[in-house]
């Protein structure tokens, strides 16, 4: 009778280890979802930088020319 009981409890432990085991699935759709977004978001960038053209300087104001030029020892134009 023992050995009927034991290799029972061995039976019962083995249907319960053959699952799929829900951390796993949590971990595959989480790293998918983040490598999608990574990729997608590398995708993006290279398609932005082929299609829209380069952004525009602001214009950098005469005092601030005055100011640079003054600093590197050159007079200013009319002065």
């Amino acid at each position: 009778m023992q050995c009927s009981d034991e290799s029972q409890q061995f039976a019962n432990k083995n249907v319960e280890a053959t699952g799929i085991n829900p951390g796993l699935i949590v971990l595959l759709v989480v790293g998918g979802l983040l490598i999608t977004f990574l990729v997608g978001n590398y995708v993006l960038y290279m398609y932005a930088q082929k299609t829209l053209p380069p952004r525009k300087k602001k214009p950098v104001s005469k005092k601030k020319l005055k100011r640079e030029k003054l600093k590197q020892g050159v007079a200013a134009p009319g002065e």
